[in-house]
């Protein structure tokens, strides 16, 4: 597998995984008792960003995708992927690590310590899960310890604003839509309750669902930017693949992203 670098620590997201799910249990028994060639501009002061980089032995296009974190932001699951203007999945260019491989650094309290274990969170990303169309033996299209997301695509989340650096597997001649998807849990507002759907723990783990960004990419346009714009959101449970237009609904699931911005690196 090819290498990755990456200048940052999971022991964040393994603890909020953690606390997430002790809130599960607490919420459920209470509802049923009741690289160095890629520049990138400054940040805004105090929000020095990470710097990732994914599949640097991809063949194709050279990528930088700048995100700016919001006023909301709190440890999201994100993907980053491309499609053809067709519609078709070309590939994954970032995907959490937790996503990728199923395993949560605290998702195991069997011994009476949160330890390493697989979830399954449908409610997570569930418009890149199905868009990916890799359908697990559970019926999820989500990967998992068995038939993971590569390593190269992968990495630790974010816990602020990052600079990716990444490359596609071949080269892209045409123009390409880059995909963004972002979630974060508890999120609840007035119109996503934790009582809307009574029973649903795929929507208690997920709250406000998941917000859809993308951007048209233009290879013969290298340098340019090419801003993401929110165009749904996910299924609230990841029950499908389907992409809801009715972004008025949510509140801070809005705010988790500041900025997506997206160049094609003349090399």
């Amino acid at each position: 597998m090819a290498a990755k670098y990456i200048v940052m620590t999971s022991v964040q997201e393994s603890r909020l995984s953690g606390l997430k799910l002790l809130a599960v249990t607490l919420i459920a028994g209470s509802m049923f008792s009741l690289s160095s060639c890629f520049m990138f501009p400054p940040a805004e002061p105090g929000d020095e960003p990470l710097f990732l980089a994914t599949n640097s032995s991809g063949r194709g296009i050279a990528l930088e995708v700048e995100f700016r974190k919001g006023r909301a932001h709190y440890f999201p699951l994100m993907a980053i992927w491309i499609e053809d203007t067709s519609g078709n999945f070309i590939q994954t260019l970032y995907v959490a690590e937790s996503i990728a491989t199923g395993v949560f650094g605290h998702g195991d309290a069997s011994t009476g310590k949160w330890m390493p274990g697989e979830i399954r969170r449908p409610a997570a990303l569930p418009y890149w899960g199905h868009r990916r169309g890799i359908q697990a033996d559970d019926g999820l299209y989500l990967p998992g310890s068995e038939n993971p997301v590569p390593d190269a695509y992968t990495g630790a989340t974010p816990t602020g604003s990052f600079n990716l650096a990444t490359r596609t597997d071949s080269v892209l001649p045409e123009p390409f839509y880059v995909f963004f998807e972002v979630n974060q849990s508890w999120d609840w507002n007035s119109y996503w309750t934790n009582n809307k759907f009574p029973g649903d723990m795929e929507y208690f783990s997920s709250a406000q669902p998941a917000v859809v960004y993308r951007t048209l990419a233009d290879p013969s346009r290298p340098d340019e930017q090419f801003v993401m714009e929110p165009v749904g959101r996910s299924h609230h449970s990841g029950a499908t693949g389907e992409l809801f237009d009715d972004l008025h609904t949510l509140t801070t699931a809005l705010e988790i992203t500041g900025s997506v911005v997206v160049r094609i690196v003349d090399e």
